[in-house]
């Protein structure tokens, strides 16, 4: 891989655990050659992992839409910065720049981010690795949901498996680069869809 998109929140809650998972995410993107693709601002958990790519001499590339830019929210600082229209150019865009796809803790635009390109991998419109960095347990009860999904018959198994993740950001890309995808219909030809 030579970017990399992360997904991660506008926020950023203070958690030690957390500063230091981003800073690793950092330090591996950038002695990987790797470039880092994200949602373009300067603040919560997207400017640290910005700013911490950028002081260890990586390529950091955002994607905003003109509106955040207006509210100042926006990384000036930035290898490339690239001003859309609205969310739904920001994810194309961010998809379309990188090879694979990582979700850092956040918010409700967090997990949309990683539902939609989740979704687009079910559906074969792109081959990314799509991996949860799954910090301090963040992500314990997503996955399990998933898992009940499975259970209910609702994901297939095969579709619930595309869901990479590790609590450590080396595991993690290791495990994204030996990817191959290989989803499925997301119908279950066996059961009524009516």
């Amino acid at each position: 891989m030579k970017s990399i998109c992360v997904f991660c929140g506008a926020n950023f809650n203070g958690d030690p655990v957390l500063k230091q998972a981003v800073i690793q995410l950092a330090e591996v993107m950038v002695n990987r050659n790797i470039s880092l693709v994200y949602g373009g601002g300067k603040v919560g958990v997207m400017g640290l992992l910005a700013d911490a790519v950028l002081q260890k001499g990586g390529k950091a590339i955002g994607v905003i839409p003109q509106f955040l830019m207006d509210k100042e929210v926006g990384h000036t600082g930035l290898t490339e910065l690239h001003i859309v229209e609205n969310m739904h150019q920001r994810k194309q865009l961010m998809s379309d720049l990188c090879d694979g796809i990582i979700t850092l803790p956040g918010g409700l635009g967090t997990l949309e981010e990683f539902f939609e390109v989740l979704t687009w991998l079910q559906l074969g419109l792109h081959t990314h690795p799509v991996g949860l960095l799954n910090v301090n347990g963040f992500y314990d009860f997503l996955l399990k949901q998933l898992d009940v999904m499975v259970e209910q018959q609702l994901l297939k198994p095969v579709n619930r498996n595309l869901v990479i993740t590790s609590t450590d950001s080396i595991e993690l890309i290791n495990l994204m680069d030996n990817f191959q995808a290989s989803p499925d219909e997301v119908w279950f030809r066996d059961k009524n869809l009516t």
